[in-house]
């Protein structure tokens, strides 16, 4: 759901149908710098202004979220520290989960002519709706070789006995038919003879090993084995363990091999490490052409949003974007098999956001598909944002939908999104022993002052004929009714008149 207009309007029109089912929200709001990437961002606010402006709209942000949901902020230095404030508030302190440090881009010509620093960084915020519902799986990420891993055994497939260690930088040299390290790195060239040694030991990863200490704290037969190893030089001692990889001990330290540091990432096998909340490993260079748009200092990269989607959500799940810009986040979310809604509200909603959402459902291939394995298919639906249910003053407007209606009638009362029945009826629902009913826009089939929008005798008996089997206190919105207080108290109704006894959302 692709929807153009004012973010804070629609996030109060979809509050009836969407409250508490988004896994996953990543927006990226305009940061006060002056930089605004179009005419319909005011990105030179003062700070309170910008602070009322993300306000309300956090809150409803914060109800749409599910309770294992995760929001993700993106902002820099200028007022990160303030927005940091404004979430512990919003969402609760205890419900902040990390600050994501995200490198932009690195100093070069003009752009390091600074009074101070050069910035090369952004932050993503890291918020969930109930810290004890989120459950992390640890993730991994490219790293390059670590040259702490730098014994390796020549014949690794025979008994560990009979195992033979020697230096990996001078083996790969005589490899190379060089004396030895200094000779070749000076031949070579130092980048060149790494390269190879890193190629090597990825090649011979079972192999490759660094010896790293064993903690008094091991198991009691464990150190002992590291004792004993001590004493014998040179030899290498076995530990066998049922459910849990083989220890291996030379000279008083484990041996460790590389291939414990490799990761299939992106089917492919490479050196990785755990992911940290500093990410350096997401190019910034390149991403103007994404998705066939371009969007001059407000576009992120698809690897980016990739990352904050696959960190809090699974296929099928919904996300959502209220800063949508050039579609990022939704293109994503289709490529990932999420369901989307976005909302943006300049025009490049449909002269960006449009046709590069149309390129993916085409199969584009720039960004994230590849990672993906993304041929396309899908679809999205555009909307523009109609006029509010309320009017400023707080009344009905007079050409609402009885659906619209009805919607925010259900999710006043009971907080919960409203499952619109087909066919409609004046009988909405019942929740927690109590039913909702009503009266509006001719559902009844008539329109009149005196007819089907007024609670009669026989309004109430067409609305006990759509609530089948219920049978609890009632509450009827109507434009008024024409039963007695005894009567309603009789009927356990309770009357509420349209449009003044309707809650508008602010």
């Amino acid at each position: 759901m692709l929807i153009q207009g004012d973010n804070l309007e629609a996030l109060k029109a979809l509050l009836p149908y969407y409250a508490g089912q988004v896994k996953c929200i990543y927006i990226d709001p305009p940061y006060n710098t002056k930089t605004a990437v179009s005419d319909h961002y005011d990105d030179n606010l003062e700070h309170a202004q910008w602070m009322a402006m993300m306000w309300p709209r956090l809150e409803l942000l914060r109800e749409l979220l599910s309770p294992d949901g995760i929001i993700w902020i993106q902002i820099d230095d200028k007022e990160g520290a303030y927005l940091r404030v404004l979430c512990d508030e919003i969402f609760g302190r205890k419900n902040f989960l990390n600050a994501i440090c995200v490198k932009t881009s690195d100093p070069s010509g003009h752009k390091t002519v600074n009074p101070s620093p050069y910035s090369q960084t952004e932050y993503v915020l890291m918020y969930s709706a109930n810290r004890e519902l989120y459950s992390y799986e640890q993730r991994y990420v490219e790293s390059v070789y670590d040259p702490g891993y730098g014994k390796l055994i020549t014949n690794r497939s025979s008994h560990f006995s009979e195992w033979v260690v020697v230096g990996l930088n001078q083996f790969v040299a005589e490899k190379l038919g060089k004396k030895d390290t200094r000779t070749a790195r000076k031949e070579m060239g130092r980048v060149n003879f790494d390269l190879q040694v890193a190629q090597y030991a990825l090649e011979h990863a079972d192999a490759v090993f660094q010896a790293t200490a064993i903690s008094s704290d091991a198991g009691r037969e464990i150190v002992e084995m590291r004792d004993r190893s001590k004493a014998e030089k040179d030899t290498v001692f076995h530990f066998e363990r049922d459910g849990f990889e083989d220890i291996y001990c030379l000279n008083g330290r484990q041996i460790y091999f590389y291939s414990n540091k490799l990761k299939e990432i992106e089917g492919t096998l490479v050196p990785a490490k755990p992911l940290t909340n500093l990410w350096t490993d997401i190019p910034w260079n390149g991403i103007a052409d994404e998705g066939g748009v371009k969007f001059k200092n407000g576009k992120k990269p698809e690897r980016l949003v990739e990352r904050c989607i696959e960190l809090s959500s699974d296929e099928g799940d919904l996300v959502m974007d209220s800063f949508l810009g050039s579609g990022t986040t939704a293109a994503v979310a289709q490529k990932m098999q999420r369901r989307f809604i976005g909302i943006e509200m300049g025009d490049h909603a449909r002269t960006l956001c449009v046709p590069r959402l149309t390129k993916v459902t085409d199969g584009d291939q720039t960004g994230v598909s590849k990672s993906q394995n993304w041929q396309g298919g899908g679809g999205f639906r555009f909307y523009r944002l109609g006029p509010p249910v309320f009017t400023e003053n707080g009344q009905i407007q007079p050409d609402i939908l009885f659906s619209v209606l009805a919607a925010h009638i259900w999710f006043a009362e009971v907080g919960q999104p409203w499952n619109e029945p087909d066919p409609l009826s004046p009988f909405l629902g019942a929740h927690e022993g109590k039913g909702y009913a009503l009266l509006y826009n001719g559902i009844l089939g008539d329109k009149s002052a005196s007819g089907g929008n007024v609670l009669t005798r026989k309004t109430l008996a067409a609305i006990r004929a759509a609530q089948g089997d219920f049978r609890g206190a009632l509450t009827v919105y109507g434009e008024r009714t024409a039963l007695s207080e005894a009567t309603l108290k009789t009927e356990q109704i309770e009357f509420k008149q349209t449009p003044y006894d309707v809650k508008a959302r602010k």
